[in-house]
């Protein structure tokens, strides 16, 4: 992929973890750049350790190392590229336009799950070299088919590229413009003006902004309105007790059952999304 630095691609026939894959090699000092693609994952994750499955050959199942120069703080922005490259490949490869829900998620405009992204730092780093980190994404591209292919607790919560089109829709067409797309948006995160410039346009494609929330942190939770995105990619909710950023959690889309106020108190029943 000539004048793109992601030009060292590894279609891998299995794997236990792309993400697992790279964060070896770039322990080993493999340079930024490399793109690990797995036909099967064994053990595909998500966030919070949540089990990422699909049928071999029938999804897109990539990681991708970087090594940025970035305020600490910004590196949130990482995933939000990886995530906004995917959704431009989306829209090229299927005509289908996803919407952002942050932290990590493409959804179909009917609020079901597309592709998830993940992020894993390596802390240690090497010598000369800057941290690694790696940005994993799995996209449904030919499964679920149908709510047939899904276990009971997923029906109605994902789709895939092929239902949403309505037609075939094939893995290296999109990774090859995914891989397109992201090369000027990581260009961009040298800059302060290209970070925010990513940072507008997660806000303008964030379906999580304007929502009812609920906020899953490792303390514990919370209620809220999502009302923004700063420049470093983190969500502001909005509590009755006050003005919250969120760096990182699990964010759960709420929406009222009952006309009264879901933060008023606990009678207001909630379903989750």
């Amino acid at each position: 992929m000539p004048g793109n630095r992601f030009g060292d691609v590894r279609w891998l026939r299995s794997v236990d973890s792309t993400n697992r894959y790279l964060l070896d090699e770039a322990r080993a000092g493999a340079p930024e750049g490399v793109v690990a693609v797995a036909d099967h994952q064994e053990a595909g994750r998500g966030r919070l350790g949540r089990r990422w499955e699909a049928p071999p050959g029938a999804n897109l199942l990539c990681s991708i190392l970087l090594r940025p120069d970035l305020p600490v703080g910004s590196r949130h922005l990482l995933s939000t590229v990886v995530a906004l490259a995917a959704a431009d490949a989306c829209q090229a490869v299927a005509g289908v336009t996803p919407v952002f829900k942050w932290p990590n998620d493409l959804l179909a405009v009917d609020g079901r799950k597309l592709a998830g992204v993940l992020a894993e730092a390596d802390a240690t780093g090497q010598p000369g070299l800057p941290a690694p980190v790696v940005v994993g994404i799995g996209v449904n591209v030919a499964w679920p088919g149908s709510d047939a292919d899904l276990p009971a607790e997923l029906v109605g919560r994902a789709t895939s590229l092929c239902q949403e089109a309505d037609r075939l829709v094939e893995r290296e067409p999109l990774l090859a413009h995914l891989l397109a797309a992201l090369e000027p948006r990581v260009a961009a995160l040298g800059r302060a003006a290209g970070r925010s410039a990513q940072a507008d346009e997660l806000r303008r494609r964030c379906a999580t902004v304007g929502a009812r929330v609920r906020v899953q942190l490792a303390t514990g939770s919370f209620d809220g309105t999502a009302t923004g995105v700063t420049d470093e990619g983190h969500l502001v909710v909005a509590t009755p007790s006050g003005t919250r950023t969120v760096v990182a959690g699990d964010v759960v889309h709420l929406r009222a059952t009952e006309e009264r106020d879901p933060l008023s108190g606990p009678s207001g029943r909630l379903a989750s999304e």
